[in-house]
């Protein structure tokens, strides 16, 4: 039996994270420049059922057998496993790396959850749709973040600008891909501290419940934005875009979710001639993005650096 592999992209929130949560749009896009993937090989060597993981990138090689239930590769195996058409298991490894930096906003968790789902099905003869992907991928997030948006799972399985709206159950309400009528180039820069996820939106919940007519009032007036950036992506109005993100990023800073850091390359991003910017993902830590003009990328890349970007990347995001 032939190897399998498959990958996946990382991702970037454009517009909305955490008011996403609370049943507001979000905007994300994939970033395909850093890719997570997994190589699935029969070992015929083996017996039926015999499993055995390996990701370097975090120092893990062992039996699936070993790994708790909690473990997030297992419940991605685990997850493909338990579909009802798979009924016998072959012995196999299981390779997975990745050039998504981890806990940094870019979706680690769920592209590597993705190309493992995807690399697995296939290899045992049943590729699953993209609907039942992302939902397999959804209970691998909850482990990482607690009560996830779906929206990482969401953009990165289909790999397309995805407009994303869920219920306060966590469902998905409405994912709709849409039309970027002019490419335009978003720059990210890493601020080097790590920011796991489950904390922000843990400290964001808790703070809703105190005040939450104050809370709400922020995440509906991010939710505004949202939609004001989609009419302006499909219209192709790209310089609305700036102004856009500068006010999305003074409402996290409200919800308390930025930092010295990411504030620090935000400014350096602006003062260098970024069109807007602000923090992407949970904040705290992990990345800010920048809408750039593409001639004029790679200087204000050198500016972040000089500001404490441990790291940047270009992309362009387009249908």
């Amino acid at each position: 039996m032939p190897a399998i592999s498959a990958s996946a992209p990382g991702k970037v929130i454009l517009f909305g994270e955490h008011a996403v949560v609370y049943g507001q749009p979000a905007i994300a896009v994939p970033v395909t420049e850093v890719q997570a993937k997994a190589i699935v090989t029969g070992r015929p060597d083996q017996p039926a059922g015999w499993v055995n993981l390996q990701a370097p990138n975090i120092g893990l090689e062992a039996p699936l057998m070993d790994l708790p239930a909690d473990n997030p590769l297992s419940k991605a195996v685990k997850g493909v496993f338990e579909a009802p058409s798979i009924s016998r298991i072959p012995a196999m490894t299981i390779r997975i790396t990745s050039t998504i930096p981890i806990a940094a906003g870019l979706g680690s968790g769920a592209a590597v959850s993705v190309a493992i789902i995807r690399a697995v099905s296939e290899f045992l003869g049943q590729p699953l749709p993209d609907e039942r992907v992302s939902a397999l991928a959804f209970e691998v997030e909850k482990l990482h973040h607690g009560t996830p948006s779906g929206i990482d799972n969401t953009v990165i399985t289909y790999a397309l600008p995805v407009y994303f709206v869920r219920t306060d159950q966590g469902e998905m309400k409405r994912v709709e891909t849409f039309k970027v009528s002019r490419p335009f180039t978003i720059l990210i820069g890493d601020s080097g501290v790590p920011s796991p996820t489950s904390v922000t939106v843990g400290d964001v919940r808790r703070a809703w419940q105190v005040n939450t007519a104050r809370f709400e009032s922020l995440f509906e007036s991010t939710g505004a934005i949202v939609e004001h950036a989609r009419r302006a992506i499909e219209h192709g109005d790209i310089k609305a875009l700036g102004p856009l993100m500068d006010e999305n990023h003074e409402l996290l800073v409200d919800m308390d979710v930025s930092s010295i850091e990411l504030d620090r390359l935000i400014q350096a991003a602006r003062q260098a001639g970024a069109l807007g910017a602000k923090l992407s993902g949970g904040g705290r830590g992990g990345n800010m993005i920048a809408l750039v003009k593409p001639a004029e990328a790679n200087f204000i890349s050198e500016s972040l650096k000089t500001a404490g970007a441990t790291n940047t990347i270009v992309t362009q995001v387009k249908s």
